[in-house]
């Protein structure tokens, strides 16, 4: 009898740190945080508070951010979160994911694709100009099967969007949404995703 060592495995953090500089949507709740509690005499603990956006840093869009009737975070299923996921690379390719640019991408793809665009990663200014997802490429993705779609860039739609294309194209597929990842250090290929949303209640 004997056992199989296991494979050494690189865990690749997609998330954007948290603090008062990260680039929030305009008008939006700007993150901020403030020790409350300070460790010294008479305090064991150091504990602190924060503000922020449901749309801060790398986020999970909850269907009731573009749909009325759509559930909030809590009441989402976690099996979109957390599985066998493909990384693309289009940096370069303008403001438009179109469907010609995903497609040959697409064989035997995971349920899961990430799309980089930034060739870095805007970590301390806003971008107004960023690449969107146009919702043929929703519907492209979903016809593969795909369950979620992630982008680096703030959202799937324009910045100045009032139609949210996209993100009803991803309602009507059923697909769960990840935006604001750091794929700076990510190459192109497949990977296993975990990004588990907060379990905001309501």
């Amino acid at each position: 009898a004997g056992i199989a060592e296991a494979a050494e495995v690189t865990i690749r953090d997609i998330t954007q740190p948290l603090h008062g500089g990260t680039p929030m949507w305009p008008g939006d709740t700007a993150f901020s945080a403030e020790r409350t509690w300070a460790y010294g005499p008479g305090c064991p603990v150091n504990v602190s508070r924060f503000t922020a956006s449901t749309h801060a840093g790398t986020h999970a869009d909850a269907p009731m951010h573009y749909d009325p009737d759509g559930r909030a975070i809590d009441a989402v299923g976690l099996d979109a979160y957390i599985g066998p996921a493909r990384v693309i690379d289009l940096r370069g390719c303008g403001l438009v994911v179109t469907p010609e640019m995903v497609a040959p991408y697409l064989d035997a793809a995971p349920k899961r694709v990430l799309l980089r665009t930034y060739d870095r990663f805007p970590h301390d200014i806003w971008v107004d100009a960023f690449t969107s997802v146009a919702a043929g490429t929703i519907a492209l993705l979903a016809s593969h099967g795909v369950i979620l779609i992630g982008i680096d860039g703030p959202s799937l739609d324009p910045q100045e969007s009032k139609t949210m294309d996209a993100h009803l194209a991803v309602k009507a597929a059923g697909m769960a949404i990840l935006e604001g990842l750091v794929l700076d250090d990510v190459p192109a290929g497949d990977y296993e995703l975990i990004a588990l949303p907060m379990k905001l209640a309501g």
